[in-house]
């Protein structure tokens, strides 16, 4: 039997990198599995995998979150992945930056959680995982100021879901990775005005020697998402290869 199997499964920014990997890691394991995305032509890839439907959702759009809550019965695990890294210090940061990734890294997530939240107090129980970063109130990470910050928010959201529910049956996590190999990040690499530098840079400081890989991350979101991580909530899971040693 697969680990996971018969759990419903909602989850955003699937179409590609950490998002990916874990709906497919999730459907492995006997989940069904909904995969949203606003990339629809990379979504629909995901649907040569059984046990996966997917549908176009902007997540930071209230109604469209709404009529996806509306369309499950119940809910088993919600997975926040949506999210947008934005390069600079604070002085690199225009308003309209700040509010964009604001909105994206941590409104979705509130918009998300909100609505399909009761529905798993409806159940008395329920899982949500959030994703997160070392780049936070872990790690002071040059050059990520945004970021950083809605990251530490992220983590803040998680913990007081947590700290407020956990009474009700539901658990909350988050997610914490250093620097994950996915196309998000070569896309951001490829944009740097010296691409090979910057390559340099990121592997500079990977102590292990490499980067995480998509799919080491969504094995640890099965175990989040799993019974095996009952006894298991309010926590930063960091996955980062010792970067925020």
């Amino acid at each position: 039997m697969g680990r996971l199997d018969g759990k419903v499964i909602v989850l955003s920014a699937a179409a590609q990198g950490i998002g990916r990997a874990a709906a497919i890691a999730f459907a492995k394991e006997g989940a069904l599995v909904t995969a949203t995305d606003i990339n629809g032509e990379k979504l629909k890839e995901l649907e040569a995998f059984k046990g996966i439907r997917t549908k176009v959702v902007d997540v930071t759009k209230k109604d469209q979150v709404e009529a996806l809550a509306k369309e499950h019965e119940h809910i088993d695990v919600l997975f926040n992945v949506a999210g947008f890294v934005h390069h600079g210090n604070i002085l690199d940061c225009e308003e309209a930056d700040w509010d964009f990734t604001m909105n994206v890294n941590v409104c979705s997530m509130y918009l998300m959680c909100k609505a399909f939240l009761p529905k798993m107090l409806e159940k008395k129980a329920g899982n949500i995982i959030n994703m997160a970063s070392v780049a936070s109130s872990i790690k002071g990470v040059v050059n990520r100021c945004v970021y950083s910050t809605s990251k530490a928010a992220v983590i803040g959201l998680t913990k007081s879901i947590a700290a407020d529910f956990i009474e009700q049956g539901i658990r909350c996590n988050c997610v914490c990775p250093g620097t994950v190999d996915t196309p998000s990040l070569r896309a951001r690499i490829q944009a740097q005005p010296d691409p090979e530098q910057a390559y340099k840079d990121f592997m500079a400081r990977q102590k292990t020697g490499r980067m995480c890989t998509a799919e080491e991350v969504a094995h640890l979101c099965v175990y989040l998402a799993s019974d095996e991580s009952a006894y298991v909530t309010g926590t930063e899971q960091i996955i980062d290869g010792g970067w925020r040693l």
